[in-house]
Protein backbone atom coordinates (compact mmCIF):
# COMPACT_ATOMS: atom_id res chain seq x y z
CA UNK A 1 0.00 0.00 0.00
CA UNK A 2 1.41 3.46 -0.94
CA UNK A 3 0.85 7.31 -1.07
CA UNK A 4 -2.75 8.95 -0.07
CA UNK A 5 -4.00 5.41 0.69
CA UNK A 6 -1.06 4.46 3.06
CA UNK A 7 -1.47 7.99 5.16
CA UNK A 8 -4.71 7.78 5.53
CA UNK A 9 -4.78 3.78 7.19
CA UNK A 10 -1.67 5.05 8.77
CA UNK A 11 -2.91 7.94 10.32
CA UNK A 12 -6.30 6.35 11.42
CA UNK A 13 -4.95 3.49 12.93
CA UNK A 14 -2.09 5.22 15.10
CA UNK A 15 -4.57 8.12 16.84
CA UNK A 16 -7.61 5.48 16.78
CA UNK A 17 -5.36 2.74 18.43
CA UNK A 18 -4.04 5.47 20.17
CA UNK A 19 -6.96 6.79 21.96
CA UNK A 20 -8.58 3.49 22.88
CA UNK A 21 -4.69 2.65 24.42
CA UNK A 22 -4.82 6.07 25.84
CA UNK A 23 -8.11 5.93 27.61
CA UNK A 24 -7.71 2.88 29.07
CA UNK A 25 -4.09 3.67 30.66
CA UNK A 26 -5.82 6.79 32.41
CA UNK A 27 -8.76 4.91 33.32
CA UNK A 28 -6.39 2.55 35.03
CA UNK A 29 -4.27 5.31 36.64
CA UNK A 30 -6.99 7.17 37.79
CA UNK A 31 -9.87 5.08 38.85
CA UNK A 32 -11.92 7.24 36.44
CA UNK A 33 -14.33 5.18 34.27
CA UNK A 34 -13.87 4.88 30.27
CA UNK A 35 -16.39 6.97 29.74
CA UNK A 36 -14.81 9.56 31.07
CA UNK A 37 -11.24 9.17 29.93
CA UNK A 38 -12.40 7.97 26.54
CA UNK A 39 -13.75 11.99 25.70
CA UNK A 40 -10.75 13.04 27.55
CA UNK A 41 -8.24 10.87 24.76
CA UNK A 42 -10.08 12.03 22.12
CA UNK A 43 -9.44 15.50 22.52
CA UNK A 44 -5.37 15.12 23.77
CA UNK A 45 -5.53 13.07 20.73
CA UNK A 46 -7.65 16.54 18.55
CA UNK A 47 -5.31 18.42 20.29
CA UNK A 48 -2.08 17.04 19.66
CA UNK A 49 -2.71 16.98 15.95
CA UNK A 50 -3.77 20.25 15.66
CA UNK A 51 -1.01 21.97 17.34
CA UNK A 52 1.87 19.42 15.22
CA UNK A 53 0.08 21.02 12.11
CA UNK A 54 0.54 24.78 13.51
CA UNK A 55 3.87 24.20 15.52
CA UNK A 56 5.51 22.44 12.33
CA UNK A 57 4.21 25.66 10.32
CA UNK A 58 5.40 27.90 12.52
CA UNK A 59 9.19 26.46 12.95
CA UNK A 60 9.52 26.01 9.26
CA UNK A 61 8.31 29.96 9.23
CA UNK A 62 11.02 30.42 11.37
CA UNK A 63 13.95 27.87 9.43
CA UNK A 64 13.43 29.86 6.08
CA UNK A 65 14.11 33.11 7.96
CA UNK A 66 17.68 31.33 9.07
CA UNK A 67 20.42 32.32 6.94
CA UNK A 68 22.03 28.39 7.06
CA UNK A 69 18.67 26.04 6.24
CA UNK A 70 20.32 22.80 6.96
CA UNK A 71 18.56 20.45 9.15
CA UNK A 72 20.90 19.70 12.19
CA UNK A 73 20.67 16.81 14.99
CA UNK A 74 20.61 20.40 16.79
CA UNK A 75 17.62 21.97 14.64
CA UNK A 76 15.12 18.53 15.00
CA UNK A 77 15.87 18.29 18.29
CA UNK A 78 15.07 21.76 19.19
CA UNK A 79 11.78 20.97 17.00
CA UNK A 80 11.17 17.60 18.64
CA UNK A 81 11.40 19.46 22.35
CA UNK A 82 9.97 22.61 21.35
CA UNK A 83 6.42 20.44 20.26
CA UNK A 84 6.67 18.27 23.14
CA UNK A 85 7.05 21.23 25.75
CA UNK A 86 4.50 23.60 24.07
CA UNK A 87 2.19 20.38 23.96
CA UNK A 88 2.27 20.21 27.56
CA UNK A 89 1.32 23.54 28.33
CA UNK A 90 -1.73 22.79 26.53
CA UNK A 91 -2.99 19.60 28.13
CA UNK A 92 -2.29 19.85 31.31
CA UNK A 93 -4.74 22.49 31.85
CA UNK A 94 -7.63 20.32 29.49
CA UNK A 95 -6.43 16.92 32.04
CA UNK A 96 -6.68 18.70 35.08
CA UNK A 97 -9.82 20.35 34.18
CA UNK A 98 -11.53 17.11 32.83
CA UNK A 99 -10.22 14.86 35.64
CA UNK A 100 -10.65 16.82 38.28
CA UNK A 101 -7.25 17.07 39.56
CA UNK A 102 -4.43 19.08 40.34
CA UNK A 103 -2.14 20.77 37.94
CA UNK A 104 0.51 18.65 39.39
CA UNK A 105 -1.64 15.43 39.24
CA UNK A 106 -1.94 16.25 35.80
CA UNK A 107 1.38 17.25 34.84
CA UNK A 108 2.54 13.26 36.38
CA UNK A 109 -0.04 11.60 34.42
CA UNK A 110 1.09 13.63 31.04
CA UNK A 111 4.38 12.45 31.66
CA UNK A 112 3.44 8.88 31.46
CA UNK A 113 2.47 9.57 28.57
CA UNK A 114 5.53 11.37 27.41
CA UNK A 115 7.40 8.54 27.98
CA UNK A 116 5.09 6.05 26.81
CA UNK A 117 4.29 7.33 23.03
CA UNK A 118 7.56 6.93 21.26
CA UNK A 119 7.51 3.71 22.37
CA UNK A 120 3.99 2.98 21.00
CA UNK A 121 5.42 4.95 18.10
CA UNK A 122 8.16 2.53 17.31
CA UNK A 123 5.92 -0.12 17.64
CA UNK A 124 3.12 0.98 15.64
CA UNK A 125 5.66 1.82 12.68
CA UNK A 126 7.16 -1.58 13.18
CA UNK A 127 3.81 -3.36 13.15
CA UNK A 128 2.47 -0.89 10.48
CA UNK A 129 5.17 -1.91 8.30
CA UNK A 130 5.37 -5.90 8.68
CA UNK A 131 1.01 -5.72 7.62
CA UNK A 132 1.83 -3.46 4.56
CA UNK A 133 5.10 -3.31 3.75
CA UNK A 134 7.55 -0.26 3.92
CA UNK A 135 6.81 2.81 2.05
CA UNK A 136 8.28 3.45 -1.57
CA UNK A 137 10.83 5.69 0.46
CA UNK A 138 12.13 2.82 2.51
CA UNK A 139 12.72 0.96 -0.63
CA UNK A 140 16.66 0.86 -1.64
CA UNK A 141 17.02 0.43 -5.41
CA UNK A 142 19.99 -2.31 -6.73
CA UNK A 143 22.30 -1.43 -9.16
CA UNK A 144 20.20 -4.12 -11.88
CA UNK A 145 17.52 -1.98 -11.64
CA UNK A 146 15.45 -3.89 -8.76
CA UNK A 147 14.50 -3.03 -5.16
CA UNK A 148 15.29 -4.31 -1.86
CA UNK A 149 12.97 -3.28 0.84
CA UNK A 150 15.17 -1.18 3.42
CA UNK A 151 13.54 -2.22 6.00
CA UNK A 152 11.68 -3.87 8.68
CA UNK A 153 14.21 -5.91 9.62
CA UNK A 154 13.02 -9.06 12.06
CA UNK A 155 13.46 -7.88 15.84
CA UNK A 156 15.43 -9.75 17.56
Amino acid sequence: MQGVKRKLVYVGGYEGFGVVVGATVMALLTGASPATTGPLALMITIVATVWNLAFTYLFEAWERRRRDRTRTVFRRVLHAVGFQLTLVCALIPLIAWWLKISLLQAFLLDLVFIVYVPFYTFAYNWAFDRIFGVPDSAVNEQPSGGTVPASPAPLR
